[in-house]
């Protein structure tokens, strides 16, 4: 299956981009990493040579290893990143990957420790999904039932397939499912009314407060997914939450939810408060040396020593 890969970052988010390409590689991914991202690129991406695309005459391209290259695209959108998956998935589908059979988004906090093949199977499932943290949402969950009236006001018809409610920062899709993305959008942009504007979403930096019948918008694109799965009708395949490491099982793509990253975390003083560290974070640290090496050989080392210590605090001090 001919397939290609995106995520969204800005700022310190590239030491996330830098994990994930390297997790991608080690799962056996090869193709092209779609990075759309504001602001400038990193130091260690600053050999990217200029690839212009279609829509992205500005796009660099940096091949990190055999057969895995890294496309940098410069947003102009005011967007909110995380409001913007379904729009950059359609617009990379209408151009430079209108030839693939599926298309991922990946978030820059996630690993991939499967193997790509798995990843592949996953997808001519159905649209690739994974259960959220906060899950599940049944039939009559107050959140549900804003989504349904609010939509209904708008001509939108919301049928209820499943109790899961999944999280937004995985999401693959057949090139025959394309039709799936384009309910996305429009449950994102008709949602716009109701929060104010697509550039707002909650953040540890954004004055966005949870809005709609029962606070039915607080986590606007996974809502949005959400609506989408309902309002589409498309077959879906979701995993759950072991997935994304957020309960026992076997894990697939580490995903660090919560404001509080990896590459900014002090992992004894968070253990000391509780916090051991998660499998996300163990999977970041292993995945920051090769290809891509944003830190230096010193800096990993004692990063690995930090999470050594805290686990074992974690073994005696964690909470509940």
């Amino acid at each position: 299956m001919n397939s290609a890969v995106c995520t969204l970052f800005e700022g310190n988010y590239h030491y996330g981009l830098a994990a994930l390409a390297n997790s991608l590689h080690r799962a056996g991914f090869r193709g092209q990493l779609y990075a759309g991202y504001r602001g400038e690129l990193p130091d260690w991406a600053l050999s990217a040579v200029a690839s212009p695309l279609h829509s992205w005459p500005l796009a660099r391209s940096l091949q990190i290893d055999t057969g895995l290259t890294i496309v940098f695209l410069p947003l102009e959108t005011d967007y909110h990143l995380t409001n913007y998956k379904a729009d950059f998935m359609l617009a990379l589908f209408d151009g430079p990957v209108r030839d693939a059979d599926a298309l991922f988004y990946v978030d820059p906090d996630i690993c991939v420790i499967c193997p790509w093949t798995y990843v592949l199977d996953w997808v001519s499932c159905g649209v690739a999904l994974c259960e959220d943290v906060n899950s599940p949402l049944p039939e009559h969950h107050p959140r549900r039932v804003g989504w349904r009236e609010y939509y209904a006001k708008r001509g939108v018809a919301l049928k209820f397939r499943a109790p899961e409610y999944v999280n937004g920062g995985f999401v693959g899709v057949r090139g025959a499912d394309r039709a799936f993305l384009t309910c996305w959008k429009q449950a994102m942009d008709l949602m716009a009314e109701e929060i104010g504007s697509l550039r707002l979403a909650l953040s540890a930096n954004s004055a966005y407060r949870s809005t709609g019948f029962a606070d039915c918008f607080d986590r606007t694109d996974q809502d949005g997914l959400n609506v989408a799965i309902e309002s589409s009708q498309i077959r879906v395949s979701v995993i759950g939450k072991e997935a994304m490491g957020l309960k026992a099982g076997s894990a697939l793509i580490p995903h660090a939810l919560g404001h509080v990253k990896p590459w900014r975390i002090n992992y004894v003083r968070w253990s000391l408060s509780g916090f051991p560290p998660r499998l996300a974070d163990k999977a970041f640290w292993s995945s920051v040396a090769h290809p891509i090496s944003p830190y230096s050989a010193v800096t990993r080392r004692l990063k690995q020593v930090e999470l050594a210590v805290a686990s074992a605090i974690g073994r005696f001090f964690s909470r509940a």
